[in-house]
């Protein structure tokens, strides 16, 4: 008997099982379940330790600084979030991405994109001159939007079809996302267009076939 929903590919719960564990243990802490009084602080904290710091990596170039520490920064701030919520909605779009991508990219290739979509984003936040530290799974997850508009792209361009409708979910989801910017004042959006950017990029070496493959599909056009 066929499961009615298809299966995660397993590489998309190794990102998603972390998230969850962490919203877990900081929300039993938030509660004053666990970790006695102090775990009221455990959030702060945990945002404190693995988010990424724009001006702690401008502070590494200029020292030489580049402690384990640090350096982990570039992908651990991907998996602490700022509340419950902010966890859920990047949980869901996660799974739901990682499934249509997972399904044709290889894992080692799904791990690439989300992986270098985290540091990736975090490198051009940085050279944007942009300051607010960043947290949470979005630039990870829009490099999976970014996986997912690649392979819609090359397929609209294998039956000849206008291949900007490939970026119309990114359209949607920046324009709502800088509407809400210009009340909250937040630059976390920058990440996650960068992170769009990397991930479509990166596609065109991961994917199935790589630029040879893209190639061919273009010019059977």
């Amino acid at each position: 008997m066929q499961p009615p929903l298809n299966p995660i590919p397993w590489i998309v719960w190794v990102f998603v099982l972390p998230i969850v564990a962490m919203e877990v243990v900081l929300g039993l802490a938030g509660r004053g379940l666990i970790g006695g009084p102090g775990g009221i602080g455990w959030r702060m904290q945990a945002m404190e330790r693995f988010a990424f710091s724009p001006d702690l990596l401008r502070w590494m170039i200029e020292t030489g600084n580049w402690g384990a520490d640090n350096v982990l920064r570039f992908l651990s701030y991907g998996f602490v979030h700022g509340s419950f919520t902010h966890a859920v909605f990047a949980i869901v779009i996660l799974l739901a991405m990682g499934k249509f991508v997972g399904e044709i990219f290889a894992p080692w290739a799904v791990a690439v994109v989300v992986l270098g979509s985290l540091a990736g984003a975090a490198v051009i936040y940085t050279a944007l001159g942009l300051h607010q530290p960043l947290i949470g799974a979005y630039p990870g997850v829009y490099g999976l939007i970014g996986a997912f508009t690649f392979l819609i792209w090359v397929r609209l361009a294998g039956t000849g079809n206008t291949q900007y409708r490939a970026f119309t979910m990114i359209g949607f989801l920046m324009g709502v996302q800088i509407l809400f910017a210009l009340f909250s004042g937040g630059t976390d959006w920058v990440a996650d267009l960068a992170g769009f950017g990397v991930g479509f990029g990166l596609s065109f070496v991961v994917s199935p076939g790589g630029w040879e493959h893209v190639m061919a599909r273009l010019r059977r056009r």
